[in-house]
């Protein structure tokens, strides 16, 4: 597990370098947070759904923070990320090792979820569908730290 490779960006979508980081805490408020450990959070505050298995075998679960309706998240506490991968739609999806996937999609009124991590990258799902990406240095070497979109 290595916590210094960059997020890796493609044509679509953001890699996050999470793989084999532990979720060491759940939180719940009118958000659900997984805190995982080197100090990434996943911070989810529009509806989410959690499923085991094949990403297309079936709805999943409803996770609907605002309403702390979220106890199908509690067994993630403990897991490791296998993947993490954020589109520029909006949409996040994470795999666990215990089988479960995560997936939020954009919501049309609120900013749906956002990943950050402590030495200063920042992926939020904007309202409608955008995701902007924020880094230490910004998108072009800008060391404020400028919001680029994406």
């Amino acid at each position: 597990m290595s916590t210094e490779v960059e997020p890796i960006e493609h044509e679509d979508r953001w890699v996050l370098n999470l793989r084999g980081l532990s979720v060491v805490r759940i939180s719940i408020d009118f958000r659900l947070t997984l805190v995982l450990d080197a100090g990434w959070e996943v911070v989810l505050e529009a509806p989410a759904r959690l499923s085991t298995g094949s990403i297309r075998t079936g709805p999943g679960l409803p996770l609907t923070p605002e309403s702390q309706d979220v106890a199908p998240a509690l067994p993630l506490f403990g897991t490791k990320v296998l993947s993490a991968v954020v589109f520029k739609s909006g949409v996040l999806r994470m795999v666990f090792d215990n089988g479960m996937h995560l997936t939020s999609s954009a919501d049309a009124s609120f900013e749906a979820w956002q990943v950050t991590q402590p030495r200063g990258w920042r992926f939020i799902s904007m309202p409608g569908g955008n995701l902007s990406v924020w880094s230490r240095f910004g998108m072009s070497g800008n060391p404020q730290g400028q919001a680029a979109k994406h």
